[in-house]
Order: C-alpha cells, then structure tokens, then sequence
C-alpha cells in the first residue's frame, strides 16, 4: 500500500482480489510489519492517515493565519468587492470663536453669547463663620452661594440669607482670583444683600433690566454655583409666571417663576434675560412638597430686579435700606367671625397707630379695618407686607378702610422704616410703646389666647 501527496488518491478502489492498488508514480513508502510472513500476504503497515490530517489542519492553520495576518491590508479590498463598507467620519470644521457681545438691551443673544458676555461679572461665594471647638475659636464653613458684581469698583449683590450669620466671606471670580469681601448690609425682608472686595483691576459689572418687561414663555438663563462646587454652571429656561407669591420662612415674597434648574448654591445669583441684562436674583426652590414629601423639579424663583433695585443703591449708600415704606400701624389679619354683623369679611385690623406715623397723619385710628392699597385689595397682613414691596417711602396712595362698618377713603404718604435691630421684641403687655428703633411687637397678642381665631398676630407695617 502506498500513499501520495495528492489527497484524492488517499483512498483507491481497491482490486477484485481485496488489494489495494497502488499508484505506479509512486514509490511505496517502508514501514514496519505489524502482520503476517515475510513475503507473502497482506501486510499492514502502521496508519499515517492521522499524520496526514494534523498535516492539513496545520496548512489550514497557516493559510488562515497568513490570510488575516495579510487580511487586514486587504480589507478595503474585500468590502469594496462585497460593496458593503464602514467608515468613520471625522469632522474637520474649525470651531467657531464666541466673543463677547455688548449689552445694549437692543441686541438678543445666543446662549452662548450669553455667558460669554456675562461669567465675568458673575462670582462664587462662600461664607464661614466663627465657632467654639474644645475651648478654641475656629473658622467652619458656612454656606455656599452665588452673586454678581453690580459696579466697576467691586459691589456685588447676592442673598441676605447666603451671607446671615457669616464673620468671613470670600468671593472667587471666573479668573480663579479670590478676594475676602465686605459686608455692607442688607435686608432680611426683602432677601437682598451687597458685598464690596477691593480687586486689582476694574471689574465687569452687569447690566441692569428691567423684571417689569417678563412674559411667560420668555426665555431665561442663570449662571451660579450650584451645590457650592459647580461653579459658573449656566442653566436655561423659560419663565413659568411672573409675580408669583410664595411664603419663605414666614415671609412672602413675589418671586418670577422659572424652568431653569436651580439648587442650592445658586441662591443670590444673577437670572439674564436674552438681552443680557439681569432682571432678577436668585433666591428659592421648592425641592419638596410640604404635603406629599414628594420630589418636585423644574421650579426656580427669583427676586424681581424692579421691587429690590432702588433698595441696592440704598445699601451701598447708607449700609441699609433707608426708603423702606412704612405704614406705622400694628396690625393683624382681620376674621370676621371675631365681629358679628360686620360689613367687612376680610382685611388688616389696626391694633394700634403710631404717633405722627403716615397712618397717623392719614387718619387712620386703631380699630379701623384696611380693605385696599391703591388698587390691590388687602385680605391679609401678608398683602401689606407683599405690597409695600412695591412702594418707596414718599410715594401716596389712596388708603381705602372700614370704621364703625362704614367704608372710609384717605391718602397715605408712606414714611421711611427705621432701621431694624437684629431682634424683634415681642410683649402681651398693651401699655408698652412701640420702640422708636424699629424693635417691633405685638401689643394686642393677648387677644389671640381670649378671642382664638378672630384676629391673627399684630406686626408692624
């Protein structure tokens, strides 16, 4: 039995007598005899059919290798035949270079545009305050927050509450450069406060809009410093609602409602509309609702830049706001389940007048009922207080009020708010007089224990 190299005459029909034939161009390979005589019957050989397999497989082997070995030089080649290709595509667009632009309240902007314009004038705040540790007085964080810088010299206005409580404040610029700043006042009432650093150079400052000019469905983007580490992040949005009332702590205030996101860290920030002016301060969101604890997202407010601008001014020239308008009543939420047969079912009652007050001089008496301010009706203490904010000391308006349960018209002349003292008195003692330095309290309070809901608690306005 012989084998050739040719894998067809691997196996032969064998001949009639049971041998098999061998090839005559080929010449027998020797091999050991496993089986029967010397020279004589069939012999059987050790079988190389295995060898000659592994043989193959190795061919195949390095067939297969040497074609993806040379496989991938040829691959264009091969997708182009088949008519299938995969390219990756690499753009080579110069990037476009944003410049600033100037706002001139006339030009719309990009948003890009947009911060280009403005990171500049914007600043990250932190706060520390001073602390007693084992014995020792250390310096801990306090807050985080967000401002922007309203003059060339280095006002900036933020929050009043980013820096209450604060001994230390440090403001960063989008330069990285860090300066301690200046707590010049500011006011609890309306959440507004200025700072002053002394830089190097002569800062950037905003432009200032106009909050009046907001329609629902404007545009609108903040840059701040949300969670107290992303610094000059800009957020977009729409506006939600102007003149919204909310109640922060106790205390309304008529906020511009937006879309744009807005954590903590961005309180005190700038809120731009798409001219570039700002036209608001960033100061609340509702994270939860105090009914449901459930998440709500997509709720930002912001101060309007009309009802805080004159007040700002006030700040840097006098350290706090001296034009605050001033009523000079005690006053409180009129029910009137407390006065059978009014003709009045809601309002402010007046517990008392302050002498020579712009209440006072209107005619207004302790007793009397207040139902409208110009033209807003007053239902609430919270109307007085939300109200107010509108006015400056010196501006007139036409009081209208209930006496005896007949309505009475008078006009008013705001007067000018003391300044406040950090604490508030607060006494059930009804022959004390009101504190001539704005340390205002309730002389009436004891009405609410004997008389329960009919009349709220008395502050002054």
């Amino acid at each position: 039995m012989s084998f050739n190299n040719d894998y067809d005459s691997f196996y032969r029909p064998s001949r009639s007598n049971g041998e098999p034939e061998v090839s005559q161009d080929t010449q027998p390979l020797t091999g050991e005899v496993i089986d029967g005589a010397a020279g004589g019957g069939p012999q059987k050989r050790k079988s190389h059919r295995g060898l000659k397999v592994t043989a193959i497989a190795l061919c195949g082997v390095l067939i297969f290798g040497g074609v993806f070995g040379l496989g991938y030089a040829a691959q264009d080649l091969i997708r182009s035949l088949s008519g299938k290709e995969t390219n990756i595509y690499v753009s080579d667009r110069e990037p476009v270079e944003v410049t600033p632009v100037a706002v001139d309240g006339k030009t719309e902007m990009s948003y890009t545009e947009l911060y280009a314009s403005n990171v500049n004038s914007c600043v990250s705040i932190n706060v520390s305050e001073t602390t007693n540790i084992f014995g020792q007085q250390a310096q801990v964080a306090a807050s985080s927050g967000s401002g922007f810088i309203i003059s060339k010299d280095g006002y900036i206005v933020t929050n009043y509450h980013v820096i209450n409580g604060g001994t230390s404040v440090k403001v960063t610029l989008y330069d990285g450069t860090t300066y301690d700043a200046e707590i010049i006042g500011g006011d609890e009432e309306f959440d507004i406060a200025v700072l002053k650093i002394s830089a190097d150079k002569e800062l950037t400052p905003v432009v200032i809009g106009s909050s009046s000019d907001l329609q629902v469905g404007d545009d609108i983007a903040v840059i701040g410093n949300p969670l107290g580490e992303l610094t000059f992040s800009m957020s977009e949005g729409i506006v939600s609602t102007t003149n919204r009332l909310i109640n922060v702590d106790g205390t309304p205030f008529n906020m511009i409602q937006i879309t744009a996101a807005v954590n903590s860290g961005n309180s005190g920030g700038p809120l731009f509309n798409m001219y570039g002016e700002v036209v608001g301060i960033v100061s609340a969101k509702l994270s939860s609702s105090s009914s449901s604890e459930a998440s709500v997202e997509g709720l930002g407010f912001a101060i309007p830049i009309d009802d805080v601008q004159s007040m700002i001014t006030d700040i840097i020239a006098n350290g706090y706001v001296t034009n605050k308008p001033y009523l000079g009543i005690v006053g409180g939420t009129f029910n009137s389940n407390y006065v059978p047969n009014s003709a009045v079912s809601e309002g402010v009652y007046v517990y008392s007048v302050e002498e020579g007050g712009a209440a006072d001089k209107a005619g207004i008496k302790a007793g009397d009922v207040i139902t409208k301010i110009g033209d807003e009706t007053i239902a609430s203490l919270d109307d007085i207080t939300t109200l107010r904010k509108s006015y400056v000391s010196g501006d007139t308006v036409t009081v209208e009020f209930y006496r005896n349960n007949e309505k009475m018209t008078a006009e008013l002349t705001f007067g000018s708010m003391p300044e406040q003292d950090e604490t508030t008195e607060t006494s059930s003692n009804p022959q004390q007089q009101l504190p001539s330095q704005g340390q205002y309290y309730d002389p009436y309070d004891f009405f609410n224990d004997f008389f329960g809901s009919g009349r709220s608690s008395g502050s002054a306005a």
